[in-house]
């Protein structure tokens, strides 16, 4: 029996890598995507059963020809984890229409594009699971996270959205708030002062992201908020 494939969008260092690793330990077949596909090659090459596609979610034209490759190359997806974001940080009058734009291309119209591909493979394989990596501007609105946090909060309520037409089908989606600064080295380096407890680690992330994709219909979660216990809420 072929391995279940789990598709991984916006790749890179941190969250994106190790839901990718995390997925492929637990026994699928992962297709990691993002824009630079230099490194997403060299990923797949430590990553077991991982294939590597070039994809940017604002060209939402080039969908259909990536998810069929998939599909054709991998199996039908019935997993699918988005986390492609960007925002500009700035208040409604130092942003600009571009930075609005751009915000929702990635955090909203990207993942309406990506979920039309996916849902009809994961009918085929009678359900499925899609984990949307969301941020706590989806729920309050920053002073200066104009663009990102106007753009989260829609893609929260298209996930909602989602949610209520597909679970019935047995397709569950989920959404995560992920609420605390990721510890990285750039991070680190941006705020020495702050202790270990502050980070948020993107393999504990990736374990509630699996968790997730594992619970039974009679209990599913569709909002999880994660945070280190050192960060104030």
């Amino acid at each position: 029996m072929s391995k279940p494939v789990c598709v991984v969008v916006g790749v890179g260092a941190g969250n994106g890598e190790s839901f990718s690793r995390k997925f492929a330990a637990e026994g699928y077949q992962v297709a990691i995507l993002a824009r630079n596909i230099d490194y997403l090659q060299k990923l797949s090459q430590e990553i077991p059963d991982s294939k590597a596609y070039q994809y940017d979610v604002t060209e939402i034209a080039k969908a259909e020809e990536v998810f069929s490759k998939i599909e054709s190359e991998m199996g039908k997806i019935s997993v699918l984890v988005y986390n492609a974001g960007a925002g500009a940080f700035a208040n409604i009058e130092d942003s600009t229409v571009e930075d609005f734009q751009r915000a929702w291309e990635v955090n909203s119209r990207g993942l309406f594009a990506v979920a039309k591909q996916v849902i009809p493979q994961m009918r085929k394989v009678d359900g499925g699971n899609i984990v949307i990596i969301g941020a706590t501007a989806s729920v309050k609105g920053g002073a200066n996270f104009t663009p990102f946090a106007s753009a989260k909060a829609a893609q929260r309520s298209l996930a909602q959205s989602m949610a209520r037409y597909l679970d019935p089908q047995k397709i569950h989606v989920s959404y995560i708030i992920v609420d605390g600064v990721i510890d990285s080295e750039k991070t680190r380096q941006w705020m020495p002062d702050k202790s270990e407890d502050y980070f948020m680690k993107s393999d504990e992330i990736a374990d509630s992201v699996f968790f997730l994709t594992q619970q039974k219909s009679s209990a599913w979660t569709f909002e999880l908020d994660l945070r280190p216990f050192g960060e104030k809420w």
